[in-house]
């Protein structure tokens, strides 16, 4: 589908990226991807070197066009970003078919081949297989297949789970042309409060580790090549140890803080990741506090700013010269509408944006995530301050990836095979058999002389009172009643608990704070269960405190984003629910007030331990 396929006088076809007639060695597919970005490193101008260390949002016009307008969180143009700030890499958010996006990229692919050198586009994603809309973090799937959250993946506790998660899923970004997953997000989810572990792989640093093998595998192949999906593996050295569990997207969730010595456990799964070869890795916005590690103070800036953990650690102990790309806007203040959330430089909130970027690229960083500011970079080169062989470093891993990838000799994708691949019959199976299989039992008393679960019991079409789940999920063995005092069985569906809040942009969007229930809805399920036998499941996207529930449930179970239907055939023995608790589930919140942040497993008798699941 390229604009210029020509044909070299020795019969080799090549797609003319710099319009000249002839084949120059970085257009050679024979050549390797190494001996490519050098020669393509000596013609960019240096404009075209800073846009590469640029990825900022981009958003699909309606019918994949191209949108040529700011959009929700998109700040510019497309054309803008490609040929005026000769940008090539950006995250994608809302996609509607898998047509309208497939149609989308070629003609952003078309669109890069107008400029000097025809450098393609890069696109990437936050998280879209599961439930979680998110646009900080991770998306619903769509027209992708539907799967749990990661968090359900690991409950499953199956490596191979995770690689067929993984193998489909490319499959599926590949087909619509988005080339670069941002994760695995393998944080380990210590403090139980924070709000991201859904996305994550739980809190065992080992079993996290074998997972996110599994994952890299997946998603890039045994060496990156033209069938992989780059892994943008996050967020280093761990973004779990968050104080008190807020998180360091807010001003007031900065600090990450190591009060049990366990920096290096959080390490675990990152050097897994080096090991399996993934193509970038990112660090998190959080500033360690009161950390010494081998007899060294670590300063007190965010790990985006921080020379010890990324040129230090990452790239000179732990040995990685892949792509480093900053978390989200650590450099400007991000307005949507009439919200704003400052920038993440959190320990050097007082620099200008000029000397943020400075700090970045002296900390060891190729990209800067969230931004579209080159004209920032231009200028500290116009002045000296920034010199380009650093640009260059950059630029030479950036291109490397891209060549690898074999956007160079294809970048385009073919709408008909894109629409009849993604959420195709198979993947979608896949996707429902992980819904119902991770869910996770915690409780399953006896009702009329056996365990209530699976609900063989009730035959001849029960009265069921629902809650927060659609009647037709049970509607081919069961029929709805309209209130507790008249219902054989109640099913009640709940999300964890957390405190609202809508202050900052994306905060509404986070769920952060209490794990405690309201008394006022553990009062009315009690009052529920006086009538009739009640099974709760709640949504794990964190942990909740559910010591007051066990007393009067006759089954509890948790999910991690399942359809309804999912959850009925697990609760009906349609299908048998097999899942493990992931991470620990406290007794109280005054358990996790004095639990340690970087400390697995550490509130005091927890209602139910880590890998907890009762067969059923």
């Amino acid at each position: 589908m390229s604009l210029r396929t020509l044909t070299s006088p020795d019969g080799t076809e090549f797609r003319d990226l710099n319009h000249n007639g002839t084949m120059e060695p970085y257009e050679d597919p024979r050549l390797s991807p190494e001996d490519r970005t050098e020669d393509l490193l000596t013609r960019l101008t240096l404009k075209e070197k800073v846009g590469l260390m640029f990825q900022t949002v981009i958003e699909v016009g309606p019918d994949g066009d191209l949108l040529e307008q700011p959009g929700f969180i998109s700040k510019s143009p497309t054309t803008e970003v490609i040929v005026g700030k000769c940008m090539t890499h950006f995250n994608v958010h809302q996609i509607r078919t898998a047509r309208q996006v497939a149609r989308w990229n070629n003609a952003l692919q078309a669109l890069a081949e107008t400029t000097p050198h025809g450098v393609p586009v890069t696109i990437s994603t936050d998280p879209r297989h599961a439930f979680t809309e998110n646009a900080g973090v991770a998306f619903p799937a769509g027209p992708f297949s539907q799967w749990p959250e990661a968090l359900g993946l690991a409950a499953l506790n199956d490596v191979e789970a995770i690689r067929s998660f993984a193998e489909v899923a490319r499959q599926e970004y590949r087909a619509v042309g988005i080339r670069s997953a941002l994760h695995p997000q393998i944080d380990l989810a210590t403090e139980p409060r924070w709000g991201r572990q859904a996305q994550s792989l739980g809190h065992d640093a080992n079993r996290v580790a074998e997972f996110t093998a599994a994952y890299i595998q997946g998603f890039q192949g045994d060496v990156l090549g033209p069938d992989s999906v780059a892994c943008i593996t996050k967020h280093f050295p761990g973004g779990g140890p968050q104080k008190d569990g807020e998180d360091a997207h807010f001003p007031y969730g900065r600090e990450q803080v190591y009060p049990g010595g366990m920096f290096d456990y959080h390490l675990k799964p990152f050097i897994t990741a080096i090991e399996h070869g993934t193509a970038g890795m990112m660090p998190y916005y959080g500033m360690p506090q009161n950390l010494v590690r081998n007899g060294e103070t670590i300063e007190e800036v965010g790990f985006g700013f921080n020379k010890q953990i990324i040129t230090d650690l990452l790239r000179g102990e732990l040995g990685f010269d892949g792509v480093v790309v900053t978390d989200w806007e650590l450099v400007n203040d991000n307005h949507v509408g009439d919200q704003v959330l400052p920038a993440r430089a959190w320990g050097v909130e007082d620099l200008t944006p000029k000397e943020r970027i400075e700090r970045i690229l002296e900390a060891g960083a190729d990209q800067f995530g969230g931004e579209e500011c080159v004209d920032l970079l231009l200028d500290l080169l116009a002045e000296g301050r920034v010199d380009e062989a650093r640009i260059d470093a950059s630029v030479r891993r950036l291109l490397l990836v891209k060549f690898r990838l074999g956007l160079f000799d294809d970048p385009y994708v073919d709408e008909d095979a894109a629409e009849a691949l993604v959420g195709r019959e198979d993947f979608q199976a896949q996707g429902f058999a992980a819904q119902a299989t991770s869910i996770t039992v915690l409780e399953n008393k006896e009702h009329q002389g056996a365990p209530i679960l699976p609900l063989t019991h009730f035959s001849n079409a029960p009265a069921i009172y629902s809650e927060n789940i659609k009647t037709e999920a049970y509607s081919d063995w069961a029929h709805p009643a309209d209130s507790p005092e008249t219902a054989d069985l109640a099913i009640i569906r709940l999300e964890a608990p957390f405190e609202p809040r809508a202050d900052l942009f994306l905060e509404a969007w986070f769920h952060q704070g209490s794990l405690e229930f309201p008394p006022g809805l553990v009062h009315r399920l009690r009052r529920i269960s006086d009538h009739c036998p009640l099974i709760v499941i709640i949504n794990f996207d964190r942990p909740a405190i559910v010591t007051p529930l066990v007393p009067f449930v006759s089954a509890l179970a948790v999910d991690y984003g399942s359809s309804d239907r999912a959850v009925l055939a697990a609760l009906t023995g349609d299908v048998t629910p097999v899942g493990k608790l992931p991470v620990e589930i406290p007794r109280s919140m005054d358990a996790v007030r004095a639990s340690r942040e970087d400390v697995p497993s550490d509130t005091e008798d927890p209602m139910y331990p880590v890998h907890f699941g009762l067969s059923i």
